[in-house]
C-alpha cells in the first residue's frame, strides 16, 4: 500500500506541473515532426527512385 500511495503522490506532483504540460506538447510536437518527415521521405524516396530508373534507362540506351 505504501508503494501505491508513493506512485500516486508522484503521479500527481507530473500531472500538475507544468513542466508535465511542456513534457507532453514537446513530445507531441516531435510525434508530428517525425510523421511529416516520414511521409516526405516516402513521398521523395518513389519520385528519386524513378527518376533514377529514368537516368539510367537512357543511360544505358545511349551507350
Amino acid at each position: 500500500m505504501l508503494q501505491f500511495n508513493y506512485l500516486k503522490t508522484w503521479l500527481q506532483a507530473r500531472i500538475d506541473s507544468d513542466r508535465g504540460a511542456s513534457l507532453v506538447e514537446y513530445a507531441l510536437l516531435v510525434a508530428l515532426i517525425a510523421v511529416v518527415c516520414i511521409a516526405a521521405i516516402s513521398f521523395l524516396g518513389g519520385a528519386a527512385s524513378d527518376q533514377f530508373s529514368r537516368i539510367g534507362d537512357e543511360i544505358g540506351t545511349a551507350s
